[in-house]
């Protein structure tokens, strides 16, 4: 179960730098600008213009895809599959 758990994280780990290298390296400077400008609480610590570019960033990673990626690879790892 243990070596289920280290393959399922890597193969997160790839589809997130996947996902990532959808934004150029300023894109995804800035979307950590935000993310930690934020401090958790977007509609508090962003103004309206932040909010909608950190809205952009992120359709730009197809959150989307990235779900179903995502659950895809955990069920297949819960599952004892490779």
């Amino acid at each position: 179960m243990f070596w289920l758990r280290v393959l399922a994280v890597a193969q997160l780990a790839l589809l997130v730098k996947r996902h990532l290298s959808l934004l150029d390296p300023g894109e995804r400077r800035r979307l950590a600008r935000l993310v930690a400008d934020s401090k958790g609480r977007p509609a508090k610590h962003l103004s309206g213009g932040d909010r909608d570019e950190l809205l952009r960033l992120v359709g730009k990673l197809e959150p989307g895809t990235f779900g179903r990626s995502a659950i895809f690879t955990m069920r297949g790892r819960m599952r004892g599959k490779p």
